[in-house]
């Protein structure tokens, strides 16, 4: 229970990341129909960029510091912009939302969002930051039940995103249980694991276990800063999503080109292909 996503907040990763899940909340917002958005790893829902952990790795600086106060930006990270510009209304970039509160505010009045945290401490600061929103339900245990035990919702349509820390090796195998799991209980749901892109062969294992899902179709969508094999450390991050909404593929290849210009740092390049063709 070391991790702590403050010392990466705003990095090249949460740009794709939170993009992307803006993305998938506009585009499931076109029906009337109410969704829940379920949060499987939360984190703490804000993030301070002029803290201390955040500044000691300066990782945002590499990411949303690139987009800051930019007006040449895709029509696709609209939303996205907005919400961190009402966070800082005096135009200096410090606060940084992280995917609850970035749902949160994009959610309708009929949507609820399901959010867990296991960290012993920010846990209890998601639930304080989440307490005025009667839409938003915060739980306390282990990410990894989250599927068994919040599936099927009474909306009938999710949107879940798995996003674990990656402190066990074995964290890959967990997400693709956990979406084959959500699969299994509410077949419709749009599961997206985020992942980190670091070794292309532990990812080998990873992309054949998602085809045994059980996902009508998934999307693989991958950004990279680096060459794929350099051993830079993080050289970029991936997102595996079931059943994406009509429009999202296209959406991000015009998206993709543009991050990956824009945000590599030593070689910047993107890939997107179904592991799983309808």
């Amino acid at each position: 229970m070391n991790y702590r996503h403050a010392f990466h907040a705003g990095n090249h990763a949460d740009v794709l990341k939170h993009i992307v899940l803006t993305r998938l909340i506009a585009l499931m917002s076109r029906k009337e129909q109410p969704f829940a958005y379920i949060d499987t790893h939360a984190g703490l829902g804000l993030y301070d960029l002029q803290g201390d952990q955040a500044t000691r790795t300066g990782e945002y600086l590499e990411g949303v510091a690139r987009l800051w106060g930019r007006d040449d930006l895709p029509a696709m990270a609209t939303d996205y912009l907005r919400i961190i510009k009402r966070l800082n209304a005096d135009g200096q970039l410090r606060y940084y939302p992280g995917s609850p509160e970035l749902a949160r505010r994009l959610m309708r009045q009929q949507d609820r969002a399901l959010l867990n945290e296991k960290h012993p401490e920010d846990g209890p600061l998601l639930k304080e930051n989440m307490k005025k929103d009667p839409r938003v339900v915060v739980h306390l245990g282990e990410g990894w039940h989250v599927p068994r035990a919040l599936l099927p919702v009474q909306e009938k349509r999710a949107i879940m995103l798995i996003d674990p820390p990656f402190e066990q090796a074995d964290e890959l195998k967990r997400c693709t249980t956990a979406m084959k799991e959500a699969i299994g209980r509410m077949r419709q749901t749009v599961a997206a694991i985020w992942y980190p892109i670091k070794d292309q062969r532990s990812l080998t294992r990873f992309y054949q276990d998602l085809t045994s899902t059980g996902a009508p179709k998934l999307l693989r969508v991958e950004l990279y800063v680096h060459h794929q094999d350099s051993p830079q450390g993080l050289n970029g991050s991936g997102l595996a999503i079931a059943n994406p909404p009509w429009g999202l593929e296209q959406e991000l290849s015009e998206l993709l080109p543009w991050l990956a210009k824009e945000l590599a740092q030593t070689a910047g390049s993107w890939r997107m292909d179904w592991l799983i063709a309808e």
